[in-house]
């Protein structure tokens, strides 16, 4: 079993903390600089309990046992336990687990029991299904169909009981830990400080950055080596790759939203093994995209849509339009009696070969989907990120005991993780990502889906990626985008509403197609509704630069927390004053030009433009117009962070253990 919060840390570990709530204290505004945090040392710090994060550190504990010298190892995770925030297809290659665990077979409870047992693809019009050609890079012979949600509780067993991995669940990483001073040298040869460790995020503050009677600092671990495996689109990772401009080099990530349920169908439409792939209906010729199919263990099947974050139309609803794709005839007939178990959605990263940034930067190292990893022809990025985190921990364990080796000064010098990033080049996972390099790119031209199959299909049967040519990803027509080091390619492609009419989406047909909040009701997510908004109205890099120093830690969690701290002078009127205009504008652009886009986007309706009027106007509307944030709906999926077209919302990690409980995922 993992540990629970209570028993979080061996005994010769546990700091008092110094500070707690008081009479005099409780309801006082939140001062960051004047706190003492309990701290933990540590050789390895993982982030994410995830497949790169699990077999990072089990080859870790591996090396221990094959060289003899003890590594401390341990492994954050921010939901309430691990497996609760993991959601994908998911059909698993198995090639990086042979390698970890070469016996994992013979190991009692493994969740890998539904091989693939035959593979097709399929193109929908609004009423067929028609069958298309196969591309070989996705067979799915010797892989395994799965919940990776089961599949990384099963790797945690085997981390925590087989290894002696401390798994810390309910703890989500919030600031990185950075030295004092510039001791180190980023990629490009400046001076910069290097990474120390991981803070993680207070518990008990209010909306309004105020103290309960329960409130607790967050946490530093200190560690020689830090290891990011936050999945995509990771806080942490954002501010690392802003850091150390870790893009310099590569192309734009791109993303998708991926939304999945799971079913539970009749005998007679459960065909075990069987692996469908989707293109066509209910996308247009010139949105990415596509759906899948997958029969699952014990007469369960995972069905699901995932739509490239590039689309134009903002009136264009992912969860509505996997609603009207089950409305087809085929779907009709698979999931005719059945009864729905499962609900998710998660972004997950396309762009490939051209976007992975340099992995390693001093004291640590992006993993798996923090680095981008994931196969977008084969779909499958599992076997990837789980041989980005074996590589990643060999190199660490070389970093730690380098320095243990040296002299004491020594000690104090910076992890140098280069090895790793040198490492995933000579790899098989570089050479998975450089055969199929071209493939998404070539989906980005005027041809649109067309052309994109028909240049797939003949470098996937002819060239297999052996062509002198790299595409880079495509820009939208409109014009030079301008981008900072955190901001996403995806959103500059969303054109104005006014170039476009709504989406007039059919009818729900219960239990078929269901509303939104129905569905969210099935990922189980919950958060404290009086703690502060996650959703932070501000753009990344700024909310970076605000972490700097602590200069305002309410930075984008709205003006009652920024007048809280204005009351400590821990910020000014200006601050408070710059708040109140970042949410006016973010309203007057998003709802409009862009006709409230998160408000159909999101797929947790966390996003909200209401109506407003009289006393109830506030401060932060515009034109009767106010954006509401329903926080406590969501389900970590960071689609908005993506795809807001002003750029201005900012996914921080809230207080551990909140968000979705995903199981059959």
């Amino acid at each position: 079993m993992l540990r629970s919060k209570a028993s979080l840390l061996p005994t010769r570990h546990i700091l008092r903390r110094s500070l707690r709530s008081s009479a005099v204290r409780l309801n006082q505004p939140f001062d960051p600089k004047a706190i003492e945090r309990a701290e933990d040392e540590v050789d390895v710090c993982i982030v994410g309990g995830g497949p790169a994060g699990l077999s990072a550190a089990i080859r870790l504990k591996q090396l221990e046992r094959e060289k003899g010298n003890e590594i401390r190892v341990v492994v954050l995770e921010k939901g309430s336990e691990i497996g609760s925030h993991i959601l994908s297809g998911a059909v698993v290659e198995p090639r990086a687990l042979n390698e970890l665990l070469p016996e994992w077979q013979s190991t009692e409870g493994h969740p890998l029991t539904q091989p693939a047992t035959s593979s097709s693809m399929l193109f929908l019009t609004k009423s067929l299904a028609l069958p298309i050609p196969h591309p070989p890079q996705m067979s799915n012979k010797g892989n395994y169909i799965v919940s990776l949600s089961q599949f990384t509780r099963w790797l945690a067993g085997i981390a925590e009981n087989e290894y002696g991995v401390e798994i810390y669940p309910g703890f989500a990483g919030a600031q990185l830990l950075f030295s004092d001073t510039a001791d180190s040298k980023d990629p490009w040869g400046n001076s910069v400080r290097s990474v120390r460790g991981v803070i993680t995020n207070e518990v008990g503050l209010t909306k309004d950055f105020r103290m309960k009677s329960s409130f607790e600092p967050g946490m530093a671990f200190r560690s020689k080596v830090t290891l990011l495996a936050e999945g995509a689109h990771g806080s942490l990772s954002k501010q690392a790759i802003q850091t150390y401009d870790l893009r310099r080099e590569a192309e734009p990530q791109t993303y998708a939203i991926g939304l999945k349920e799971v079913w539970r169908v009749d005998p007679s439409q459960y065909k075990a093994g069987t692996v469908q792939h989707i293109l066509g209906w209910p996308l247009d010729s010139q949105t990415y995209g596509g759906s899948w199919v997958y029969h699952m263990d014990e007469g369960l099947v995972s069905l699901g849509l995932v739509i490239a974050l590039d689309y134009k139309n903002p009136y264009l609803s992912p969860y509505r339009e996997l609603q009207r794709m089950k409305h087809h005839p085929f779907f009709r007939t698979l999931l005719k009696d059945g009864e729905r178990v499962g609900y998710g959605a998660r972004v997950l990263t396309e762009g490939g070969f051209q976007s992975l940034p340099k992995l390693a930067f001093p004291g640590g190292a992006l993993l798996g989907c923090s680095a981008g990893v994931v196969n977008i022809a084969k779909i499958k990025g599992t076997h990837n990120a789980m041989k980005t985190g074996m590589l990643a921990a060999e190199a660490a364990w070389d970093a730690v005991h380098n320095q243990a080796s040296e002299s004491e000064s020594a000690e104090d010098t910076p992890a140098d993780m280069s090895s790793y990033d040198a490492a995933f080049h000579r790899s098989w996972v570089r050479d998975d990502l450089y055969e199929v390099r071209n493939l998404r790119p070539s989906f980005g031209t005027k041809l649109g889906v067309w052309g994109g199959m028909a240049y797939s299909g003949i470098d996937t049967l002819f060239f297999k990626g052996r062509v002198p040519w790299t595409f880079k990803h495509h820009r939208p027509e409109h014009g030079q985008v301008k981008m900072d080091k955190t901001s996403s390619l995806d959103s500059s492609f969303t054109e104005k509403a006014s170039n476009h009419s709504p989406i007039e989406y059919p009818p729900f047909e219960p239990p078929l197609s269901t509303d939104l909040m129905t569905s969210v009701t099935l990922t189980g997510t919950n958060h404290a509704e009086d703690q502060p908004v996650h959703l932070r109205v501000i753009k990344t890099k700024d909310y970076i630069n605000e972490l700097e120093g602590l200069k305002n830690p309410a930075a984008g969690a709205g003006i009652g927390a920024v007048k809280a701290e204005a009351e400590i002078e821990a910020v000014s009127q200006e601050d408070v004053d710059a708040e109140r205009e970042r949410r006016v504008a973010h309203v007057k652009v998003n709802v409009g030009e862009y006709a409230g886009l998160l408000g159909r986007a999101c797929p947790a309706g966390v996003y909200e433009y209401v109506d407003v009027e009289g006393e109830n106007k506030g401060e932060d509307s515009w034109e009767g117009k106010k954006l509401v944030i329903n926080s406590q709906n969501c389900i970590h999926c960071k689609l908005c962070d993506i795809k807001v077209p002003s750029q201005d919302i900012t996914w921080t990690v809230p207080e551990g253990s909140g968000g979705p409980k995903y199981t059959v995922t």
